[in-house]
């Protein structure tokens, strides 16, 4: 199991049994703090108590140690290593209260050799993973799925429940995972097994994200200084290393202003890096190099051909363990193997849209709702008739030849598209048409229905009552944990690449949560308080420009060099073979995305990604 995610970390291994209870505990070690043998995994608390593994970082390790020393609760210290602080501190404190002072990113199994129970603990946002479930009357849990596939007794049954749900999403969301049995632990949660009780497990939140409570009183100079503060902390912390450290650099609002607060903490210059590629429409590196000229960073850039990309594609199955349709997961894998090679340690901008209101979808949907308070529904269906009719090859040839000043060009595919929001009865129906990649999976999943989600709460929209901050909350708790973090996490520790999020430091979400809607977006723009914060280190020319994502161009790639790849996936044959996707809708889209009619490249590739993923890992359909 433990060679199975080694991947993970190459710099050493280590294994704890206990045989009289029928425990076993492996850690992979990417060595990051304390280098030394101190630092090897399992390790023991001070009193014998405990026996923890511990995947990630916890950043405010040094204040804990000081704490443990002032109240005279330090045991000899052997090293100075993150894990040995966070077991005195269980020691001193009890496993929930070391938990609860604990700062950082982490997934923690940790036996009780005293009340015979394995505690399972993951981080309050979600960046490191944890799955876990009952295999054959076994207890198995894993940062990956693969390591789990490796033991003897593990049943590779497919989770119906999950089907419908990734088919909608694109990834499969918490707690499902596509095996059925087998659960991902929330975000922010304890989870105890007491071993005299197999199948005992009880489950609490520790920490949950606040809901956006919208503090008026907080003035947009005291809210810049404040969040300025905060951020200075968190990525200082988050700049602790004994290995090299550098970070992603795009030149946008979120990795630039990382990326500034680093150099302007530093007495050195900072490693940045980014990728560009030979498409114009998906390369970002000119902004990244300027912004990174600007600042003075040690700056490193690769320069990606199609058929680097196109490489890549083969390996996702292996590296998401799961289907996942995320297609920048191809981009970060390779930015994360080009910074691997001269750093261990990258600090990453993520998490700064869903906090401070960078998607588009909630610029626009405040455009949109007002339209829909506005116009009368039928007017609306009328106009999306109307849009529906116009949309067409000879409206492509007018709209190419157009003005651009909307940033976009009005091809028929958006037309048709925005006739679909036009008809949608209200803000939560716009959300789910937005982040739904088959809007209706029922159609196309053979397996249960969609389990209900946040989506369909009621009681979360009431306590929110503004739709954007209920958008933003509920990208807060399924689209950045399930998908963002997903393709950060595997994708870099793919490289043995250790990827640090400072936006997603507990103390920045929670304040963000106390921020008024008109703080992050303001005039048409989101990310209003970062772009202030950004002011003070950079000209705001240099990031001015419309958001911009980190994909790669799927539509196309499937009508040309994928198509033969993507054609074979695809067949009756191999649709009805995989028993997952009914094959009739399935070829109409494929056959209406050929012959240019739709682009539904992002819809295919999440049928691909699960066509690709079932023939690695051969799951039982029963």
């Amino acid at each position: 199991m433990g060679r199975a995610i080694a991947h993970r970390g190459p710099d050493d291994f280590g294994v704890w049994t206990d045989a009289q209870r029928g425990l076993a505990l492996a850690h992979q070690r990417l060595s990051i703090i304390d280098l030394s043998p101190e630092g090897h995994q399992p390790m023991k608390a001070p009193s014998g108590r405990f026996v923890a593994v511990l995947n990630g970082e916890i950043y405010n390790y040094p204040e804990l140690r000081a704490e443990l020393d002032r109240a005279g609760r330090a045991p000899a210290w052997r090293g100075h290593s993150d894990t040995e602080v966070f077991l005195a501190a269980c020691d001193a404190w009890g496993i929930e209260g070391a938990v609860q002072r604990a700062n950082g990113m982490f997934a923690i199994a940790l036996v009780d050799l005293v009340d015979d129970e394995l505690v399972l603990v993951r981080d309050r946002m979600g960046e490191k993973p944890l799955y876990y479930g009952w295999q054959d009357g076994h207890f198995l849990f894993s940062s990956e799925l693969k390591a789990l596939r490796a033991h003897p007794q593990f049943l590779r049954r497919l989770e119906p429940a999950a089907l419908p749900s990734y088919i909608r999403f694109g990834y499969v969301p918490s707690p499902l995972s596509i095996y059925a049995g087998i659960r991902k632990l929330p975000p922010g949660t304890i989870l105890r097994v007491q071993l005299r009780r197999p199948g005992s497990e009880t489950s609490r939140p520790y920490w949950q994200v606040p809901l956006p409570i919208g503090d008026d009183t907080l003035t947009p100079g005291i809210a810049a200084d404040r969040l300025h503060t905060l951020l200075r902390d968190a990525i200082k912390s988050r700049m602790h290393s004994d290995v090299p450290l550098g970070a992603f650099l795009s030149g946008g609002i979120d990795s630039s202003t990382i990326v500034a607060l680093m150099q302007d903490q530093s007495s050195r210059p900072v490693r940045t890096y980014s990728i560009g590629f030979r498409e114009h429409l998906h390369d970002e590196s000119q902004h990244a190099r300027a912004v990174a000229k600007a600042l003075g960073t040690d700056h490193s850039e690769l320069f990606v051909t199609a058929a680097d990309a196109l490489g890549v594609v083969p390996l996702l199955p292996d590296l998401y363990d799961e289907p996942f349709a995320d297609s920048s997961a191809v981009p970060t894998f390779l930015l994360s193997k080009l910074t691997r090679q001269h750093v261990t340690v990258a600090l990453s901008g993520d998490g700064g849209d869903e906090l401070f209101g960078g998607y588009v979808r909630y610029v626009h949907g405040r455009s949109l709702l007002r339209l829909y308070r506005v116009v009368p529904r039928s007017l609306r269906n009328a106009a999306a008739k109307a849009l529906v009719a116009l949309a067409g090859p000879s409206w492509d040839r007018v709209s190419a030849r157009g003005p651009r000043s909307l940033g976009v060009t009005l091809t028929s595919d958006r037309l048709t598209k925005l006739a679909d929001v036009l008809r949608l009865p209200g803000y939560r129906e716009l959300y789910a048409r937005l982040v739904s990649q088959w809007p209706n999976p029922a159609l196309v999943a053979r397996g249960t229905a969609q389990e209900p989600g946040l989506l369909e709460d009621d009681r979360l929209a009431h306590a929110i009552g503004c739709p954007i901050s209920w958008m933003m909350y509920v990208d807060q708790l399924t689209y950045l944990p399930d998908d963002i973090l997903v393709k950060v996490d595997r994708a870099s520790m793919a490289v043995a690449l250790e990827a640090r999020v400072p936006f997603l430091d507990h103390r920045v979400v929670e304040f963000a949560a106390s921020l008024p809607l008109g703080l992050k977006l303001r005039k048409g723009r989101g990310k209003w308080l970062l772009r202030e914060i950004l002011r003070r280190y950079l000209d705001p020319g240099l990031t001015a420009r419309p958001k911009q994502g980190f994909g790669i161009p799927i539509a196309e790639w499937l009508r040309g060099p994928l198509r033969e790849w993507a054609e074979e996936l695809l067949s009756p044959h191999a649709l009805s073979q995989a028993g997952m996707v009914a094959p009739d809708p399935v070829r109409r889209v494929w056959e209406a995305h050929l012959d240019g009619r739709r682009d539904y490249g992002h819809r295919l590739w999440v049928i691909l990604m699960l066509q690709a993923w079932s023939r690695a890992a051969a799951p039982s359909v029963q």
